[in-house]
């Protein structure tokens, strides 16, 4: 006959049991850029100083081929949080929300039993959606203050305390313009080696130099964070990533499909986890961040989520995760942006298929007006191109005129500069990614020109909450 255990043995049993399962588990550390492109930090080969990332990199992975799904903030931030992609979420154009009863990973921790919160920038919505805990350190802070951070430093000491992991999503608003922080007199502009897609003016390098400080300085931000944990004996037990979230505000990265849009930093650090100095070419994406939080946390993926765990990359029992990424741009609702001009991508490790929904609309945003996107250059690439100059007559062209297909080997050109989508040699290849893509709006609830009209309804002013379906 069984005996019957005593209620109050029963409970310090559990406890005893969960306090244990708590200390196995991590605590998660997300820091992200804002409008910053990988290739031009210097732990990437790039001319922005980064020392701080080049020693995080020297302790974890470091990859060379991780993607995000939607190369703007707001629909970037929803992506990483909710394990869902753009269309399905909801959250597809700029400042925009997920639909009602959206879950996240501060629900999926929290029920856990971690604290979750996020510093900085925030860009989502709605708030029942996102139960995190709020701060704006990491965005307003001085990195270089005896204290930035006291709300973080509070966290991790009480989280230390009382035996509690926590998740912590620290957001910069670096580089994204105005382009006023940081020493831009450490780089010469006179000096420096422009982007192949950059028009060489004055304005152009003196905008790029100040860019590459801004850099700097959330290197300095990502330091300051580092040494807090340090400071508090918690990097043995904490995984700590790092993301440039999409490219730089110039053109062909940030509100681009092109691979300087969407393709990321991503530097990954978990101390006897994760082998020190390694690189990973595996293809991740921002969708898949939170699942693999999840797991790293022994928790289950939830079925709702299109992301997929790559801890085994991270743990060295797999090199690969996955053979294709996805990328959806719609300009309608951007500041100065084309009323009409959506782009969908796919892309594998070597080559990116782009499809312009609409290619005989002029693509628009805040770069191209007057005065810029707080960074004013644009007028001197017309100005030039106007002049007679064939390079800045080719690159604002390109940029603003787009035909309805595109292929890039972006392996050789990353910088999408030769369109191959006529090339017979790439026949095949184009129908393939082609399919792949239908494949994947299907599956997203994306209707295409459907779904793009239907973008400023995602507006969180906007009341009624429509889906392309409907």
């Amino acid at each position: 006959m069984m005996k019957r255990i005593p209620l109050f043995a029963l409970f310090i049993a559990v406890t005893i049991a969960a306090s244990s399962h708590a200390a196995n588990r991590p605590n998660l550390v997300f820091i992200i850029a804002d409008d910053c492109t990988y290739l031009d930090m210097g732990v990437y080969g790039g001319q922005a100083k980064t020392p701080a990332l080049d020693q995080l990199a020297s302790e974890g992975m470091q990859f060379s081929r991780c993607f995000q799904a939607a190369p703007m903030c707001s629909p970037t931030r929803h992506n990483i949080y909710t394990g869902i992609y753009p269309v399905k979420s909801g959250a597809w154009p700029n400042h925009t929300r997920v639909y009602p009863g959206t879950k996240s990973i501060g629900h999926y921790l929290g029920e856990a039993g971690y604290r979750v919160a996020l510093s900085g920038k925030t860009h989502i919505g709605p708030k029942a959606s996102f139960p995190f805990e709020y701060s704006k350190e990491f965005r307003s802070a001085d990195p270089s203050a005896e204290d930035p951070y006291p709300t973080l430093e509070e966290l991790f000491t009480d989280s230390k305390k009382g035996c509690t992991p926590f998740c912590l999503f620290a957001c910069s608003n670096e580089p994204h313009t105005p382009y006023d922080k940081g020493e831009a007199s450490a780089y010469d502009s006179a000096k420096l080696t422009l982007p192949p897609t950059f028009v060489d003016t004055p304005n152009t390098r003196q905008e790029y130099a100040k860019y590459l400080a801004e850099i700097t300085y959330f290197d300095s931000q990502c330091g300051a964070l580092l040494n807090l944990l340090d400071k508090h004996d918690l990097a043995k037990d904490t995984l700590v990533m790092v993301v440039s979230e999409q490219g730089s505000g110039f053109p062909f990265a940030k509100w681009t499909c092109y691979e300087l849009g969407l393709t990321s930093a991503m530097i990954v650090r978990w101390p006897g986890t994760i082998a020190a100095g390694s690189k990973s070419n595996a293809l991740v994406e921002y969708v898949d961040v939170t699942p693999t939080f999840l797991d790293a946390a022994e928790l289950e993926t939830p079925d709702t989520m299109d992301g997929r765990s790559f801890l085994p990359v991270l743990t060295g029992t797999s090199v690969e995760h996955k053979q294709y990424t996805f990328g959806v741009q719609t300009t309608r609702g951007i500041g100065q942006g084309s009323e009409n001009f959506g782009v969908r991508s796919a892309g594998t490790k070597t080559h990116r298929y782009i499809r312009n929904l609409n290619p005989t609309e002029t693509f628009k945003n805040f770069v191209t007006r007057p005065g810029g996107d707080k960074a004013d250059f644009w007028m001197s690439w017309i100005e030039k191109a106007k002049a007679g100059d064939a390079h800045a007559r080719a690159m604002t062209e390109k940029y603003q005129h787009r035909p309805a297909e595109e292929l890039y080997d972006v392996e050789h050109d990353p910088h999408c500069r030769n369109n191959l989508i006529d090339d017979p040699k790439f026949a095949q290849l184009k129908e393939d990614l082609s399919t792949r893509l239908d494949t994947w709006m299907e599956s997203q609830g994306d209707e295409g020109a459907v779904t793009e009209a239907l973008a400023l309804t995602r507006k969180s002013k906007f009341k009624e909450n429509i889906r392309p379906t409907q």
